[in-house]
C-alpha cells in the first residue's frame, strides 16, 4: 500500500526521523493558514499524488511570500498532474503539502527495501540524490552504496557510520546523518514497510541532515497490525479495477495492453504474460485467482477484465492442482451468461479434471475458444483480436 508524502512524513516524525515543519492543505485557504503557521519567509507547495516526478510536473513549486502561496496553491490544486510514472492520463491534485523552506548544501539520496535475491532488507545511499535513482544505477552504479542488513542482528552501528562515510559527511554532518539512518531503519521495520525512500536526503549549512522528501510503501500483508496506517489508504490514488478486485482477494494489476489474462498461481500468470507478447500481443492484467478458486471467485475475476473497455480478449490458463478444471469451467460459463461478452474468450485448462470441464465449455452453448497448450492460447488470442470471434 502506497500514501502521500505528508503521511509518510507524519509518520517519520513519530520515530525521531528529522523531517521540514509543513502542514497537508485541501483548498488555498487552508494552505495559507499553513504557511502563516509555519512562519519565515520562503515555503515550498507540492502536489500530493501518489507518483514521482512531481516537480518536472509542474507539481512542486516555491514562494516567497503569503500571497504567492495562495497563488501557487490555487494553480496547483485541481491540475492535471503528468509524470513519468503517471502516464499521459496524469493525476488531479487533490491536496498539497506546505513546508518550511530549507537552505540546502547537499542532496543525497537513501533508501531501504528488501533485496528478494538475498532475503535480506537492503540500504541503499548515493550521492547522486534528487534525480531518479534508476537513472543513477543504470549509468553510474558505482556512485550506490548498498549495505544489507542479516535479520538476526538488525542494522549494525558500523554499518550507519560506514554509509555516512561513504557519503563523505564529516563532523556534525557525520554524527546527525547516522542518528537519521538508524531511525529512519527502524520506522521502516516498526511499521512493516515494504519501501521507505528519502530522494533527496538533504544537508544544511548547519550540519542538520533531513527528509526533504519521503515516500513509504507497506507490505499489504501486514497490515492487519497497523489499522492507523491502513485508514491513511487514498482510494482515489489507486486504480478502480484494482479496488474492486481486492473486495474479493483478487490479485488484481491493471496494465496496458489489450489481452485480458486470469491465470491461477503468480509463476504461472507471468508466464503467461510473457508468452502473450511473445505471440505478439499486450496483456492487459495480472490476475491471479488462486489456488482455491471458487465459480464466484472466477466469475468476478471475469467481470473485472471485462470492465477494462482496452481488454479486446481474454485469455483463461487454469492449471488444475488444488483447485479443479470444472469448477473453474462453470466459473467461466456462469460469467459469460451474467455478462454481456462481445469479445472472444481463449480457455486452457489443464490438470485435475481438465475432461469435465471441456465437456462444461462445449455443452454450454457459448463460442469459446479452446487451446491444448499455453503457445497454442497465446496464438489464438492474438489472432482472435487481429480478426475477431464474437462469442
Amino acid at each position: 500500500m502506497k500514501i502521500h508524502e505528508y503521511q509518510a512524513k507524519d509518520i517519520l516524525r513519530k520515530y525521531n526521523v528529522p523531517v521540514p515543519e509543513g502542514g497537508v492543505a485541501f483548498s488555498v485557504e487552508e494552505a495559507v493558514d499553513a504557511a502563516r503557521r509555519i512562519g519565515g519567509s520562503v515555503w515550498v507547495v507540492k502536489a500530493q499524488i501518489h507518483a514521482g516526478g512531481r516537480g518536472k510536473g509542474g507539481g512542486v513549486k516555491i514562494a516567497r511570500s503569503i500571497d504567492e502561496v495562495e497563488s501557487l496553491a490555487r494553480e496547483i490544486l485541481g491540475m492535471r498532474l503528468v509524470t513519468h510514472q503517471t502516464g499521459p492520463e496524469g493525476r488531479i491534485v487533490k491536496r498539497l503539502l506546505v513546508e518550511q523552506g530549507i537552505t540546502i548544501a547537499k542532496e543525497l539520496y537513501f533508501g531501504i527495501t528488501l533485496d528478494r535475491s538475498t532475503s535480506k532488507n537492503v540500504i541503499m545511499a548515493s550521492t547522486e540524490g534528487g534525480i531518479e535513482i534508476e537513472k543513477v544505477a543504470e549509468e553510474t552504479p558505482e556512485l550506490i552504496l548498498k549495505e544489507f542488513v542479516d535479520p538476526r542482528t538488525g542494522f549494525q552501528g558500523y554499518q550507519a557510520r560506514k554509509l555516512a562515510f561513504g557519503l563523505g559527511l564529516t563532523g556534525t554532518q557525520f554524527k546527525n546523518a547516522v542518528k537519521f539512518f538508524n531511525a529512519l531503519y527502524n520506522a521502516y521495520e516498526e511499521t512493516d514497510a515494504s519501501l521507505a525512500e528519502i530522494n533527496p536526503l538533504v544537508v544544511t549549512g548547519e550540519g542538520d541532515v533531513l527528509a526533504l522528501d519521503a515516500k513509504m510503501n507497506f507490505d499489504d500483508n501486514a497490515l492487519y497490525r497497523h489499522p492507523e496506517i491502513q485508514d491513511l489508504r487514498d482510494l482515489d490514488e489507486e486504480e478502480p479495477l484494482e479496488i474492486e478486485a481486492s473486495k474479493y482477494n483478487l490479485n488484481y494489476i491493471k496494465l496496458d495492453g489489450n489481452v485480458g489474462c486470469m491465470v491461477n498461481g503468480a509463476g504461472l500468470a507471468m508466464a503467461t504474460m510473457d508468452i502473450i507478447k511473445l505471440a505478439g500481443g499486450e496483456p492487459a492484467n495480472f490476475l491471479d485467482v488462486g489456488g482455491g478458486a471458487s465459480a464466484e471467485t472466477v466469475e468476478n475475476g471475469f467481470r473485472i477484465i471485462l470492465s477494462d473497455q482496452n481488454v479486446k480478449a481474454v485469455l483463461i490458463n487454469i492449471f488444475g492442482g488444488i483447485v479443479r478444471c470444472d469448477r473453474v469451467a462453470t466459473g467461466v460459463v456462469q460469467a459469460a451468461r451474467n455478462v454481456q461478452v462481445d469479445i472472444p474468450v481463449v480457455v486452457r485448462l489443464a490438470g485435475t479434471n481438465a475432461g469435465e470441464a471441456g465437456v462444461i465449455l462445449r455443452e454450454s452453448g457459448l463460442h469459446f475458444l479452446v487451446a491444448d497448450t499455453l503457445e497454442d492460447a497465446a496464438k489464438k488470442v492474438t489472432e482472435a483480436i487481429a480478426e475477431p470471434v464474437i462469442g
